[in-house]
């Protein structure tokens, strides 16, 4: 059996609902869904358990919460603004008959349906430029070992989960980068697969995207300084490189820049795509690089 743990925080969430209908059309049938959140509903779907806390729960306390109640093998994570392909378990499962493999992974494509903002924000993270080694976190590409992946589609072995003592609520946000980083410590492996797909929405241009993605900066610099075996990697110190010398890297950044943009108005198949990616990809960098300084820096402790 597969549990799949999906937590929330939104009361009356389309989102969320949009999840659980997805995981209903599920081609495996042997699942069942444990639901957290901070308050009550009324949410009713076949095969669905539900835990109410009461009051405002960590995403880590949550899933921790979810995995020690969960009656499968398999414990898969989804965010609740995420919804899976129909042969999301299916596949699961089968990279699982390796047992050398502790978790599994796949990508968490921007729905086709989502706005603009939500396109533009996703499409900053997937290119060449913005996301740098790690587009294939977004889009599907193909199969490989990693050694850190985010919650959002994720899926552990009980057992292993448990003997690691779960997710570290002291890390947060990351925290399912400490669980990676603790999941392979030893001689076990996380893959990859592109068939483990999901769809996941983005944080819409201008605001929500920057708060993410500043949140993203701290706690990577954070971890480049007490975890360095996965966060102490060029790629993610690029972005503060290019705000300390930006009067000398203006000509460089601006080419890859403008490649960056016809990459993603091929890709995207819209001009007005890449024409917002040259601010979108800018404003990013920038802001990341000025969070990762203070998360590298100043950063003492991670907080919520």
């Amino acid at each position: 059996m597969v549990s799949v743990v999906v937590i929330d925080y939104k009361k009356d969430n389309p989102l969320l609902r949009e999840c659980l209908d997805h995981l209903q059309k599920q081609t495996y049938k042997d699942f069942e869904i444990i639901l957290l959140t901070d308050y009550k509903n009324n949410l009713k779907y076949p095969k669905l358990r539900k835990k109410s806390y009461g009051r405002y729960i960590g995403p880590a306390q949550k899933r921790d919460g979810g995995a020690k109640i969960a009656k499968g093998e398999i414990i898969a994570f989804i965010d609740d603004d995420a919804y899976p392909e129909k042969d999301w378990l299916e596949n699961i499962i089968l990279n699982f008959r390796n047992k050398n493999i502790t978790a599994v992974c796949g990508p968490g494509v921007t729905p086709p349906n989502s706005s603009w903002q939500e396109q533009a924000s996703g499409w900053v993270s997937v290119s060449p430029l913005g996301g740098g080694p790690f587009g294939y976190r977004f889009l599907p590409e193909k199969t490989r070992f990693v050694d850190d992946y985010p919650s959002m589609n994720l899926a552990v072995r009980k057992k292993d989960f448990l003997a690691v003592g779960g997710f570290d609520s002291h890390y947060w946000p990351g925290e399912d980068t400490k669980l990676c980083l603790d999941l392979t410590s030893g001689s076990k492996k996380i893959i990859y697969d592109p068939k483990i797909l999901v769809y996941h929405h983005r944080r819409p241009l201008w605001l929500a995207h920057l708060k993410q993605n500043g949140n993203f900066g701290l706690h990577r610099g954070y971890f480049a300084k007490v975890l360095p075996k996965t966060s102490f990697r060029l790629s993610y110190f690029t972005p503060s490189a290019l705000l300390l010398f930006l009067p000398l890297a203006i000509f460089p950044y601006s080419i890859l820049l403008i490649l960056n943009a016809i990459w993603i108005a091929n890709k995207s198949g819209s001009l007005l795509q890449g024409l917002i990616s040259l601010p979108a990809v800018t404003v990013t960098h920038l802001w990341y690089g000025v969070k990762f300084i203070q998360g590298f820096l100043f950063t003492k402790k991670l907080s919520r």
